[in-house]
C-alpha cells in the first residue's frame, strides 16, 4: 500500500499551522493537489492560493463547483472530488483523522491508502492518527507540530455576559437560530456559519464577523474543520449531537477540534460552556488542554475495486470485508442505500444489463441527498435521472429548466431559502458531471447564478433576523471608549454614527420604539452620551428664540414648536406661576437652568401682556380703602367675579370708589363684575390655566371656542370653571357674561311681575330659539309659561296696530296708574341707558303647526312663552337668588329686608301696594359714562 515516494504525516492539535505548511509545500512544486474536508474550507484555501499565484493556474473542484482554467497547476478539492491518477508532484489530505468518521471515513481511508504525489505526499491531522499511519504506511515520516497559543478553560458563562469575539457552537439548525436570536436582542447580532450554507453565504457571514460588524459568531461544528476565524472564545451550547442515526455525546477529541478554533496564531484562546450544557469533567478538560487523546484503533474502509458486471456484483464488491485488521467495513452509506433501492425497480434492473449501464447507475447513486426529504424521495429522483441518461445520454434540457425554474425564487423566509439552496445543489452537482447535460457550460453557469441569488437572499435574511446593525455599531463604539458623534435633523431625528436611534423632543430623548430589552438600554446609553454637546447647542438656540416660538397648552404644558419643554406649576399666587422643565439628566444642570430661565421669562411676559389691566390695577397706588381691597379681590379672581360673592362689598363702595375702579375698565354688571378686555380668547385661555393651577386640578377645563354666545353646560366641570371661562350657567347652557349683561339691560325695561314675552332683540343677542331661550330664562330664575295662540298675519298686525294706538290714547291715564303701582325699577351701578317703552315684540320662536291639514280654513297656531320673575328655578332648585342679584324690573333683591312683605300660602311673596311718597332719587354719578343722557332724561321729566 505504501510506495517509495516521500510520505509525511504532519500531526498536531489545532492552531499549529498545518494547512499553511501544506500550502507552502505545494507551491514549492510545479503541480499539486490538496484535499480538504469541507466545501467551505476548500473555497477558503482556493482564495488564498489565487491571491498568491493568480486564478489562471488554480482550479477548484467540489461536488457542486468546478473552476478549471486551461493551464491549471494546482488543484484545490474536497476529499471526495480529488481526481484519481493525475500524477501530480505534490498531494496533501487535510484532517486525515476523519478516517474514523462513520459517514465519510471510508473516503479518507481510501485517500490515505491509495493517493500519492510523485515527489511528496502530506497527511495533515490529529496526533491520534500516528498509530494507524505507522501501521498502514511503514515508511511514513512524522512531523509533530505544537500549538502556537494556549487554550484555557473558563467554565460556564451566560450568553449575556459573553465577551466580544466569541463563537457559540450549536449542533442543530434550531439551536443555532435560537442562540443567534438571543444574541441579537442582547448584543446587537451575530454571524451564522453552518456546513449547509453555500460558500457565498458563508463567506458573507464570516466577512461580517471578521470586519467587526458583529462581535459574535454562532456556528455548528463546521467551524472545527480548519476554518480560520478571529475567535477568542468558544462556548458549547450542547455536548451531544445527532450523527445521522442517533444522538451521541461528543468525544474529547471532537470537543478539542472545535474548542481549538479559539486563539489563532500567537493569540491565546479560551473555551467553556453556556446555556444548558453541563461543565466538562476534569479528565476531559485535561485531555483538551494537554492535547492528549485516545489513539485511533480502527479506520472505516470500503472496497475501491468495484465490479460493474451487474447490480448484484457491484453491491457484493462494495460489501467486501477488509483484509487488514485495523480496517473495518464502513456502515452502509447513502449511495449504497440508493443502489439497493434502485436495484429493486424493475425498469432500472432491466436497463442495467451491461457494465457501462451499471457504472452509470453507480455514478447516479453517488449524487448526494442534499434535499434530505426522505430516502424514497431521493431514490425516485435518482431513478428519473438514470432513465434520462440511459435512454438519451443526457438530462433533457426542458425538464432540467423546469426543475431549476421552480427553485429560482428569492422570496420567503430563511427556511424556505435554505430548502431552495439545498435543492439547487442537486442540479449544480448534475451540471458539474461531464456529459450529463447538453450544454455543460450553460447549465453550470445557470445553476451557479441561481445558487448565488439564493445565497445573497439567504445572507440578507440571516442579517435581517439575527443582526441589529444599529445596536452592534453602537456597542462597538461604546466599547472603544471614543467620542461618538450625534446628529439631529430639523425634525428632531437623532442619528449616532449614522444609525437612527430616536428623536430629540425638546430637551428629552425619545428612543426608537422598535427597540426593546437590552437593545433599548444600549441605544439609550449611547444616544444620551453622544447627545451631550447637542443639548448645549439646543439650549443656546432656545434661549435666544422669540416668544412667538413658545406657547402654553390648555393643560399647562409649555411648548417650543411641537416639542414639550416644560410645564407650569402653582406659584406664590395665581399671577406668578412657576416653571418645571423637561430636560434629561444627562444634559446637565446648566442646560436645565437655562431652559428654566427662558420659560419663566416667557410666562411672566405673557401674563403681563394678557393681564395688563389687572397688573395696572394691582400697581395703582392711588386706590385706597375699600376700592383698593376690592381691586385685590379682582386680581385674585383673575378679572372675573360673580356679583353674588361680593354683594356686600359692592354695596359698601361709594361712587368715588366705583369711579376709580371703572377707570381700570371694571364693569359692575348685574350678574358679574368683570374686565371686558379679559374676556377675549387669549386671556380666557390663560386664566383657566392659572386658575386650575391655583386650585390644584389634575385635569384643566378647556377654554370654549371663541365667538360663541352660548355653549352647552358641562355638568362635570369643576365649580367656578364657567365663570373663569367667561360664561354663566343658566339651564342646560351657559351664556357669555358680557352678553348676559346686555340681556339684563333689555329685561330691565320689561314688567317682570305682569309678565312679558321675548323680543326679537333678546333672541338675536343670545342666538337661541324660543325653546332654548325659555330654558335660559328659567336658569336665571324666571318662570316660563308656555301657551298657544292664533298666528297674526302681517295685514292683521298692521290694522291692529292702528287701532291699538287709538285705544292707548283713551286709556293712558289708567296705564299710568298701573305703572305707578309697580316698584321703581332698580338701575344698575353703571346707570344704564333709559328704559325703553314696553311695546309688544313679535315672537320669533319656533311656531307650532296646530292646524289640521284637512281644515284649510282653520287659523294657524303659534307657541309663545310668558316670563315672570319666580322663586323656583327649573328642576326644583330653590329659587333663592344669590345675594346682590336683582330681578330685572324689580326694585329690591328677593328675601327678607326692610321692604319685605308677608308671604302667601304658596311661599310666594304677596304683592303689596302702597300710597307712600315716592322715593328720593339718587344723585347722578358724574363719572358714569351715561351721565349726560341721564341728565337729559331728568330734565325732560
Amino acid at each position: 500500500m505504501a510506495g517509495e515516494e516521500r510520505v509525511v504525516a504532519v500531526l498536531g492539535p489545532t492552531n499549529t499551522g498545518k494547512t499553511t505548511y501544506a500550502i507552502e509545500r505545494m507551491l514549492g512544486h510545479r503541480t499539486g493537489v490538496i484535499g480538504l474536508p469541507l466545501r467551505l474550507l476548500a473555497r477558503e484555501v482556493y482564495d488564498r492560493i489565487v491571491a498568491l499565484r493568480g486564478p489562471s493556474v488554480v482550479a477548484l473542484v467540489t461536488g457542486e463547483e468546478r473552476i478549471v482554467p486551461p493551464r491549471t497547476q494546482y488543484w484545490v478539492c474536497t476529499v471526495e472530488a480529488m481526481p484519481d491518477g493525475m500524477g501530480c508532484d505534490f498531494l496533501a489530505v487535510d484532517e486525515i483523522q476523519l478516517c474514523a468518521d462513520p459517514e465519510r471515513g471510508h473516503v479518507f481511508t481510501d485517500r490515505l491508502l491509495r493517493s500519492r504525489g510523485l515527489h511528496e505526499t502530506l497527511f495533515l491531522g490529529a496526533d491520534t492518527m500516528r498509530g494507524p499511519i505507522r501501521e498502514l504506511i511503514p515508511g511514513a515520516q512524522f512531523i509533530q507540530r505544537e500549538r502556537m497559543s494556549d487554550l484555557t478553560w473558563i467554565g460556564q458563562k451566560k450568553i449575556s455576559r459573553m465577551r466580544p469575539r466569541s463563537a457559540i457552537v450549536g449542533f442543530s439548525v434550531e439551536n443555532v437560530y435560537a442562540i443567534a436570536e438571543l444574541i441579537r436582542r442582547q448584543k446587537g447580532g451575530a454571524a451564522v456559519v453552518m456546513g449547509a450554507l453555500s460558500p457565498r453565504t458563508r463567506n458573507a457571514q464570516v466577512e461580517m464577523y471578521q470586519n467587526g460588524e458583529v462581535d459574535y459568531l454562532v456556528a455548528t461544528d463546521a467551524i472545527g474543520m480548519g476554518l480560520n476565524l478571529d475567535v477568542d472564545h468558544v462556548a458549547f451550547s450542547a455536548l451531544s449531537k445527532f450523527d445521522g442515526r442517533r444522538m451521541r455525546p461528543l468525544a474529547p477529541n471532537e470537543l478539542a477540534q472545535i474548542a481549538g478554533r479559539a486563539g489563532r496564531g500567537m493569540k491565546n484562546g479560551t473555551f467553556g460552556v453556556t446555556g444548558d450544557a453541563r461543565p466538562l469533567d476534569e479528565e476531559v478538560l485535561r485531555a483538551i488542554t494537554d492535547h492528549r487523546f485516545t489513539p485511533l484503533k480502527k479506520l472505516n474502509w470500503r472496497n475501491h475495486a468495484l465490479q460493474f458486471g451487474s447490480i448484484d456484483r457491484l453491491i457484493a464488491s462494495l460489501e467486501t470485508p477488509p483484509q487488514d485488521e485495523i480496517l473495518v467495513r464502513a456502515r452502509e452509506a447513502d449511495d449504497l442505500g440508493a443502489l439497493r433501492a434502485l436495484g429493486q425497480v424493475a425498469e432500472v434492473f432491466a436497463r442495467c444489463s451491461d457494465g457501462p449501464s451499471v457504472r452509470l447507475l453507480w455514478d447516479v447513486c453517488r449524487i448526494p441527498d442534499f434535499r434530505g426529504i426522505s430516502h424514497a424521495e431521493h431514490a425516485s429522483l435518482l431513478e428519473q435521472i438514470f432513465c434520462f441518461l440511459h435512454e438519451n445520454g443526457q438530462v433533457p434540457q426542458d425538464w432540467l429548466a423546469r426543475q431549476i425554474r421552480r427553485i429560482d425564487r428569492t422570496d420567503g423566509d430563511i427556511d424556505a431559502l435554505s430548502r431552495r439552496l439545498a435543492f439547487i445543489r442537486t442540479w449544480t452537482y448534475v451540471a458539474q458531471r461531464k456529459g450529463w447535460t447538453g450544454d455543460e457550460s450553460h447549465w453550470r453557469n445557470e445553476t451557479r447564478s441561481v445558487e448565488d441569488r439564493l445565497s445573497d437572499a439567504l445572507h440578507e435574511r440571516l442579517t435581517q433576523r439575527f443582526v441589529d446593525r444599529r445596536t452592534s455599531v453602537l456597542l462597538r463604539r461604546l466599547g472603544q471608549k471614543e467620542a461618538m458623534v450625534a446628529e439631529v435633523s430639523n425634525t428632531g431625528e437623532v442619528t449616532v454614527e449614522g444609525e437612527f436611534v430616536g428623536r430629540l423632543e425638546g430637551f428629552r430623548f425619545s428612543q426608537d420604539k422598535g427597540a426593546g430589552g437590552a437593545e433599548a438600554k444600549t441605544i439609550k446609553t449611547v444616544a444620551l452620551q453622544a447627545l451631550a454637546p447637542q443639548f448645549h447647542l439646543r439650549a443656546d438656540r432656545f434661549y435666544n428664540a422669540p416668544d412667538t416660538e413658545i406657547d402654553f397648552t390648555e393643560q399647562g404644558g409649555l411648548m417650543w414648536g411641537k416639542d414639550a419643554v416644560g410645564k407650569l406649576v402653582a406659584g406664590p399666587d395665581a399671577l406668578r406661576p412657576q416653571v418645571e422643565v423637561f430636560v434629561d439628566d444627562v444634559a446637565g444642570p446648566e442646560v436645565a437652568q437655562k431652559v428654566q430661565r427662558r420659560l419663566q421669562h416667557f410666562i411672566d411676559r405673557k401674563i403681563a401682556a394678557l393681564f395688563e389691566p389687572l397688573m395696572n390695577l394691582s400697581r395703582d397706588e392711588t386706590l385706597i380703602g375699600r376700592a383698593r381691597g376690592f381691586g385685590f379681590r379682582m386680581v385674585e379672581a383673575l378679572g372675573v367675579l360673580p356679583r353674588a360673592e361680593v354683594a356686600d362689598e359692592v354695596k359698601a363702595l361709594d361712587q368715588d370708589a366705583r369711579g376709580a375702579l371703572r377707570k381700570h375698565g371694571i364693569r359692575f354688571g348685574q350678574f358679574t363684575i368683570f374686565l371686558p378686555l379679559l374676556l377675549k380668547p387669549a386671556p380666557t385661555r390663560l386664566r383657566l390655566v392659572l386658575w386650575s393651577l391655583t386650585n390644584g386640578l389634575g385635569e384643566f377645563p378647556e377654554a370654549p371656542p371663541p365667538g360663541l354666545v352660548t355653549i352647552p353646560a358641562d355638568s362635570g366641570a369643576p365649580a367656578g370653571a364657567d365663570t373663569m371661562s367667561g360664561y354663566r350657567i343658566a339651564g342646560e347652557r351657559a351664556i357669555r357674561i358680557d352678553m348676559l349683561e346686555r340681556l339684563a339691560d333689555m329685561l330691565r325695561a320689561e314688567n317682570t311681575r305682569a309678565g312679558f314675552e321675548a323680543s326679537a332683540d333678546m333672541l338675536s343677542i343670545t342666538g337661541m330659539t324660543l325653546e332654548q331661550f325659555a330654558d335660559l330664562m328659567q336658569g336665571l330664575g324666571y318662570k316660563a309659561e308656555k301657551g298657544e295662540r292664533d298666528r297674526v298675519k302681517p295685514e292683521q298686525a298692521a290694522s291692529g296696530a292702528a287701532e291699538g294706538a287709538e285705544v292707548s290714547e283713551e286709556t293712558a291715564p289708567e296705564s299710568e296708574s298701573d305703572t305707578s303701582a309697580e316698584p321703581v325699577p332698580a338701575t344698575t351701578d353703571e346707570e344704564a341707558a333709559p328704559a325703553k317703552d314696553a311695546e309688544s315684540a313679535a315672537n320669533t320662536g319656533d311656531a307650532a303647526e296646530a292646524a289640521d291639514a284637512s281644515e284649510p280654513d282653520a287659523p294657524e297656531k303659534e307657541v309663545f312663552f310668558t316670563f315672570t320673575w319666580g322663586r323656583q328655578n327649573r328642576g326644583g332648585q330653590q329659587g333663592q337668588r344669590r345675594g346682590g342679584d336683582r330681578a330685572p324690573g324689580k326694585g329690591k333683591p328677593k328675601g327678607k329686608g326692610k321692604r319685605g312683605g308677608p308671604q302667601d300660602g304658596k311661599g310666594q311673596r304677596a304683592q303689596k301696594f302702597s300710597a307712600k311718597p315716592s322715593r328720593q332719587e339718587k344723585k347722578i354719578d358724574p363719572d358714569n359714562p351715561f351721565a349726560a343722557a341721564l341728565m337729559g332724561l331728568k330734565d325732560n321729566k
